[in-house]
């Protein structure tokens, strides 16, 4: 259809009430609609009415959630639509990485393994995981970074989709055991670009020493490289320590296009993920948030620790932004533990309601997207001292969870490893 005729085909479907019947496929597996009420889940409604499938049975794991699967468009035209329907020949060769960790095919495998089996037990490559962690050096150090990319840029001379950096959080980890909230940084201020100066800041939390330094996933490493191309387009003699930050950089990246890495080069703990360890609870997910929720929900060491009022800006694990006895572990009417995430307060808990009404934020700040959001808003978008104060601490208090997620995988780890070199004593 013309884009004309298809106006008129959806208005007319609208004016009728009518709804517009659309064929599923793998196109659909990306649907933002999802929800687990299959009543309130466009997802399932339509599979639901094209194959006359039961909600029982589009309850169970899909082929759409094998992680980083590409052979699901010839799946689904065999009629597999679901994990206990694929077979091992289903996945191609399933060979063993050269390095020694997990290939992607046996992850997948695994995963759909597990579901076959209602395996709920993790994998756990002891030796490998060991290995790797003797050679990092203490202090540990965990970042992340909040950052923008806007089409329309804030500021005069950038282009379109220039990286912005105005946000970082860092834990550290001694060896022994203690782990703080060391440092931050935040720089909202309209017309002022941050990148250089969150490069200042950044350099001097982390040249105090020579420990390892953690990321989880490629995003740090992509923004420092960013910033370097950056500052070396900079007019000579505008940046007075130009030389001194590119350095920096270097030191702690790798790029692969340029042909070098750092002899200080981040560690990429999604990386330790993909090549040592495997959860059924994350579903086929990497990502921190899923990672997360999965290790506490599993570590008695983490429930114990961190269930009491340790946290806090004088408390035994210091902080920088949460106030004296902070707890990260509750848990639900069925005692299953929350999402950290869901536990981070509202931007405005102790605010007239009727004042909230005329803020143009969100409460809530769960996401990077949300970071991001908020980052822009404050660029061009008049508010009151007081919602911008709460967004900075919501801000805050949002990164400084990340970079605590990673200490508590990591500690999960260590804890795997110290029980399974228990076990093998006895």
């Amino acid at each position: 259809l013309s884009y004309e005729e298809k106006i008129r085909y959806w208005s007319g479907k609208v004016v009728d009430h009518e709804k517009i019947i659309s064929p599923v496929g793998t196109h659909c597996f990306g649907c933002q609609f999802t929800s687990g009420d299959t009543s309130k889940s466009g997802f399932k409604m339509c599979w639901k009415q094209a194959y006359n499938l039961s909600d029982a049975q589009l309850d169970q794991p899909m082929i759409k959630d094998i992680w980083n699967f590409r052979g699901k468009h010839k799946m689904l035209e065999e009629g597999v639509m679901f994990m206990h329907q694929v077979q091992k020949e289903d996945m191609d060769p399933v060979k063993p990485s050269p390095k020694g960790t997990l290939s992607p095919k046996e992850r997948q495998w695994m995963q759909i393994e597990k579901v076959q089996n209602q395996d709920d037990e993790i994998y756990l490559d002891t030796d490998g995981m060991r290995d790797l962690m003797r050679t990092f050096k203490y202090p540990l150090h965990f970042i992340d970074f909040e950052t923008s990319m806007v089409a329309i840029p804030f500021y005069q001379g950038q282009r379109p989709y220039e990286q912005i950096a105005f946000q970082f959080s860092h834990h550290i980890m001694y060896a022994d055991g203690k782990v703080e909230h060391k440092d931050q940084y935040i720089k909202l201020e309209r017309g002022e670009f941050p990148n250089f100066d969150f490069l200042r800041k950044l350099k001097t939390a982390l040249e105090t020493d020579e420990g390892t330094i953690f990321r989880f996933a490629s995003h740090e490493n992509t923004v420092l490289n960013q910033i370097s191309r950056q500052l070396r387009n900079t007019p000579p003699g505008e940046v007075r320590d130009q030389d001194e930050l590119l350095s920096f950089i270097y030191s702690i990246t790798y790029h692969n296009d340029e042909k070098r890495k750092g002899p200080r080069n981040m560690v990429d703990m999604w990386q330790m993920v993909k090549d040592y360890y495997y959860d059924p609870r994350t579903k086929g997910s990497n990502s921190i948030k899923a990672v997360l929720p999965a290790v506490l929900s599993r570590s008695a060491f983490l429930q114990q620790n961190y269930s009491k009022p340790i946290y806090g800006k004088n408390s035994e694990i210091k902080s920088l932004n949460f106030d004296d006895g902070w707890t990260w572990i509750e848990k639900d009417a069925n005692g299953k533990v929350k999402d950290p995430y869901k536990l981070l307060p509202g931007l405005f808990d102790d605010i007239d309601p009727d004042l909230i009404e005329s803020f143009i934020t969100d409460d809530e700040l769960s996401s990077g997207g949300a970071a991001m959001t908020a980052f822009a808003k404050m660029q061009f978008s008049y508010m009151s001292d007081m919602e911008r104060n709460r967004i900075i601490a919501g801000l805050l208090k949002y990164c400084e969870l990340d970079t605590l997620a990673m200490v508590m995988i990591y500690e999960f780890w260590q804890e795997e490893l110290r029980i399974q070199a228990r076990s093998k004593l006895h």
